[in-house]
């Protein structure tokens, strides 16, 4: 039977305690409309690889950093191929190796369909389970056990809830996440996975119901929660990369949501990070779309022209392709622009480069600003203009 814990934890109610309006409705619709589109828009294998692959990498350095974990990108990046790190940086590597783990494991349990776990205090510890494995001293707790008797904690300003207490209030919680977001039932929309993945969170940081460990295990639920919910895998790491970045104001609203005894400024807070993140997954989905397009009509162009001779064909056919989207360069600059325009061009006179370059620009594939040459890209746009008029009519 579970204690009352109310009067002790005032800030620790178990109900609905933050009241989002309007704009914040409107956020949420903006992540969804992005998610929407992140989830319907074709992404080349290749690409969609490397950009999993970044985000991961990204994720992992973010909720270790948040905790004091020093190592890179590039270094999390070398852990993550199997590579060793110094022994100086052995446990920050065990560390990272826990995260990833984390995140494999959940991810293939999820893609096998064993996704409609609930959040019980068992699915917790094998949480916290799997983030503390192997850090011996450096790991202040039990991997896998909650707090309990006299064993307490203060952090900063803040104190967790009583060791005595934290089995009852982590029971509360889960009661709590069931009833109020309704996943079992089905009926769980997208708003549902985002606030609960929010809320689960931040009153995990608030009960600190492990000795060591509570912020990559709720920042870790969080990820859970929205995997299990249909967030794409490129952008699950959203949340701990905002939380990262803004790390001041991510303790500012976590302290401030235990003052308050409310939750609704670090909901806004989050959801704002998770919009703007989304906004670049997408940008850089469409950047690569763009390219794939842009090389595909190129190829066209070149295509419906006379070949002449084949060396020089290729050539500009090369330039056309190689130079890069939204960047302007001087005739002198475009050997300098990538290793196969070096190649072409590193030995031969201006004059040539010019030549092909005014040749490429009368086909429109370039346009020409004072001395500086560009990808005419803008004809993508032109052409969907076109095509989008023409299916209004």
């Amino acid at each position: 039977m579970q204690k009352n814990t109310s009067r002790q934890y005032p800030h620790l109610r178990f109900e609905k305690h933050w009241n989002l309006i309007n704009s914040d409705y409107f956020i949420l619709g903006q992540c969804e409309s992005l998610i929407t589109s992140v989830l319907n828009t074709p992404i080349d294998p290749t690409y969609f690889k490397e950009i999993k692959g970044v985000a991961l990498i990204k994720g992992v350095q973010a909720t270790t950093a948040i905790e004091g974990n020093t190592l890179t990108e590039d270094e999390i990046k070398k852990v993550s191929n199997g590579e060793k790190l110094p022994p100086s940086k052995e446990y920050q590597e065990i560390e990272v190796k826990n995260i990833l783990t984390a995140f494999y494991d959940l991810v293939n349990k999820v893609m096998s369909g064993d996704s409609d776990k609930l959040i019980t205090p068992d699915l917790l510890c094998s949480f916290h389970r799997m983030i503390g494995a192997g850090l011996g001293d450096h790991f202040e707790a039990i991997p896998g056990k909650f707090r309990f008797g006299s064993n307490n904690v203060i952090v900063g300003k803040y104190r967790g809830a009583e060791g005595v207490d934290v089995e009852c209030l982590i029971e509360s919680l889960c009661d709590f996440l069931r009833t109020q977001f309704r996943f079992e039932r089905g009926d769980h929309n997208f708003m549902d996975v985002i606030i609960e993945a929010i809320v689960a969170h931040v009153y995990i940081e608030l009960i600190h119901p492990f000795g060591d460990g509570n912020g990559r295990t709720g920042r870790l639920v969080e990820f859970y929660i929205l995997l299990r919910g249909g967030m794409p895998d490129i952008a699950l790491h959203i949340l701990s990369n905002h939380y990262n970045l803004t790390r001041p104001d991510y303790y500012r609203q976590l302290q401030r949501s235990s003052e308050t005894k409310d939750l609704t400024e670090f909901i806004r807070y989050a959801i704002i990070g998770l919009r703007d993140g989304l906004v670049e997954v997408l940008k850089k989905i469409q950047k690569s779309q763009t390219q794939i397009t842009w090389i595909k009509y190129i190829y066209d162009v070149f295509d419906g022209l006379p070949v002449g001779k084949e060396e020089t064909f290729k050539r500009k056919r090369t330039l056309a392709l190689e130079m890069p989207i939204h960047k302007k360069a001087l005739l002198a600059e475009i050997p300098d622009l990538t290793i196969k325009l070096a190649k072409l061009y590193g030995q031969v006179s201006l004059k040539t480069i010019q030549r092909d370059a005014e040749e490429i620009t009368s086909l429109g594939i370039f346009v020409k600003e004072g001395d500086k040459y560009e990808a005419n890209i803008s004809l993508l746009n032109e052409m969907f203009a076109k095509n989008k008029s023409s299916k209004s009519l």
